[in-house]
This record gives structure tokens, C-alpha cells and sequence, in this order.
């Protein structure tokens, strides 16, 4: 996986990429001088906090881009686009906390019955994504930790982001998948 100082130079571009585009509405291009191992396809998210709060997420799920150029364009994405707050203005810079959780690829859990998908769970360890049809919602790993989830409840909430019922995930019609992620601060 990616060492700690992969995960600063990430940080580092991050808050590269937001700054630019915020200050110049500019999107910068990878570094020429990018570790190769930054450039293998893996999914990626990145989080803004300000004074402790959420202030952006966004990211891929899936190992569709290199991850450098994911960093980049969810960098950017998490200051402007993220449709639950307004865009990250040049006087808010300053204050920003940047989070980054590099993902595994997701795996489908297998279950005989339903009621075994909390036994699937690593709290601290695994998030989660939860489809049914059109509807898709991911948490990441930390989200059951910060707010000191059980499985069950991990699964519900992972339900509400998928603007799908609570309990859905006790219908054998949704695919459930576990990743894990690599944070850097």
C-alpha cells in the first residue's frame, strides 16, 4: 500500500490543486516529478474538514484513474462540487484540514443469510458500499469509528446514504462490499 510519505506528497498536491483552482480556477496537471507507485490506478477520497467539521468529501470507489490524478480532480470536487456545502472561498484556505483514505478494491461480502452481514464487519478497519439498483451509498472505514457504530448500525447508515430504507440491507435484493483505506492527514 502507500507509505506515509507517499501520503504527505498527497496532501501536499491536494491542497495544491484547491488552492489553484479556488485562487485561479486552474486544475493542475500531475507533477512531472509523481512517484510511479502514485500513478497505479486505486480508488481514493478526500476529505476537508474546517474547525472539526465536514466540509467536503469526494472520491472514487473504484480503481478507475491514477491515483494522483484522482487526488487532483476529488481535491477539487470536495471544495466545489460537493452538493451538502457551499464552494470552499479563498478566505476559508487557510482553515482547511485535508484527510485523504487511499481504498482497496471493493469485495462483494457473501452471506448464507442476511443476519450474518454484521459478522462480515471490521469496525475500524472496513467501509462499506451498498447497492440496489440505481441507489449506491459508501462510508468509509473511519465514519463507524468517529461516531462509534456497532455493524448494524454501520449497515444503516451506509442504507440512508443510498437513499434507500434503513433495514434495506436485511433485503437479500442489495449487494453489499467491504474495502479498506489508508488515511493520511
Amino acid at each position: 500500500m502507500i507509505k506515509k510519505e507517499d501520503g504527505d506528497y498527497l496532501i501536499n498536491i491536494a491542497k495544491e490543486s484547491i488552492e489553484t483552482y479556488v485562487k485561479k480556477d486552474i486544475k493542475i496537471n500531475p507533477p512531472e516529478d509523481c512517484p510511479d507507485n502514485l500513478k497505479e490506478n486505486l480508488g481514493v477520497f478526500v476529505t476537508l474538514n474546517k474547525n472539526n467539521n465536514l466540509r467536503g468529501c469526494i472520491g472514487y470507489p473504484e480503481p478507475i484513474m491514477p491515483l494522483i490524478n484522482g487526488v487532483i480532480d476529488s481535491a477539487i470536487s470536495a471544495a466545489i462540487n460537493d452538493p451538502r456545502f457551499p464552494e470552499v472561498s479563498e478566505n476559508e484556505l487557510h482553515e482547511l484540514e485535508y484527510e485523504i483514505t487511499v481504498l482497496t478494491k471493493p469485495e462483494l461480502i457473501k452471506v448464507e443469510k442476511v443476519e450474518d452481514y454484521p459478522k462480515k464487519i471490521n469496525i475500524g478497519e472496513d467501509g462499506l458500499i451498498i447497492e440496489k439498483g440505481f441507489f449506491k451509498g459508501l462510508l468509509l472505514p473511519q465514519v463507524a469509528t468517529e461516531y462509534n457504530m456497532k455493524s448494524e448500525e454501520f449497515l444503516t447508515q451506509t442504507c440512508i446514504k443510498a437513499n434507500i430504507s434503513p433495514n434495506a440491507w436485511l433485503n437479500e435484493k442489495v449487494d453489499i462490499y467491504k474495502f479498506q483505506g489508508k488515511i493520511f492527514k
